[in-house]
């Protein structure tokens, strides 16, 4: 097989529009149709395809979400640190 891996294609502009809690349930719509394994093989290509692309987006939500609640720090010095939220 011959082509760009879905890794390196930008995530689709509809994928890109959806909330972090919308793709989630849209990615686990799409693993219960994959384990179900009912339905053509293209369609469980596609729906893999478009899986991966939403685990992709939400991975990058929640990587914001993370950079959102990293505590900044600022040191005595003046220099600017972050530090992980620890809850």
């Amino acid at each position: 097989m011959t082509g760009t891996p879905i890794s390196d294609n930008p995530i689709p502009a509809d994928i890109g529009e959806l909330s972090f809690e919308q793709a989630l349930a849209e990615l686990d719509a799409v693993v219960k149709r994959l384990e179900d394994g009912k339905g053509k093989l293209d369609d469980a290509i596609a729906s893999y395809e478009r899986g991966t692309y939403l685990r992709r987006h939400c991975e990058a939500k929640l990587a914001e979400a993370q950079a959102r609640i990293d505590r900044i720090l600022v040191g005595s010095d003046g220099t600017i640190a972050a530090e992980p939220f620890d809850a």
